[in-house]
């Protein structure tokens, strides 16, 4: 899969990330990881400011942020998410479902009813204390059980989140980096 541990060790990848629980039998699973010079205190903010509409999602803002380019300063007016917010996406809306202060934030897309079982996304963020400063540890999970899921999972989910979460990433250390 493209880009499905980019900056990842081998014991990250193979190591549980907090709410890999959360999206039980996903099909596609994707840790994706970076080192910055912020501890994880001073790392957590940006992470937690993330959404459509406010911070932005420090990826490719012409594509998920409708050309607003993303936040290059922590605001204290999108530090109110704590878990079951809603935190907007765009054309979807996630679920912050685990928001631990300093060192964890999952966001989850999964619907309610029948097709619960049918659908699942989470993106999670682990902060871990090292070295350098803060390892950024990310973990995308997700299950598409639709006619064709497997086929969205492979050709657009996979690669497509790659390619977003790779320049977040590299943005966020970007702006950590230089505060």
């Amino acid at each position: 899969m493209f880009l499905q541990h980019w900056g990842a060790t081998e014991s990250e990848i193979l190591g549980p990330v907090v709410g890999d629980d959360i999206c039980p039998h996903a099909r596609i699973s994707a840790t994706r990881c970076i080192s910055v010079s912020g501890t994880s205190a001073e790392t957590f903010p940006w992470i937690r400011q993330m959404g459509f509409g406010k911070a932005g999602w420090y990826s490719y803002d012409w594509l998920d942020n409708l050309g607003r380019k993303s936040a290059i300063t922590v605001k204290p007016k999108w530090q109110n998410v704590s878990s079951g917010s809603q935190v907007p996406g765009g054309p979807i809306s996630f679920t912050a479902e685990i928001v631990q202060e300093p060192s964890a934030f999952v966001l989850s897309v999964i619907p309610k009813g029948r097709l619960a079982k049918r659908l699942c996304f989470t993106l999670a963020y682990e902060l871990r204390e090292d070295q350098e400063g803060t390892r950024i540890v990310t973990r995308m999970r997700a299950r598409v059980s639709l006619p064709f899921g497997r086929l969205i999972e492979k050709f657009i989910l996979a690669p497509g989140d790659g390619i977003m979460v790779r320049k977040q990433l590299l943005n966020l250390a970007k702006r950590i980096n230089t505060q």
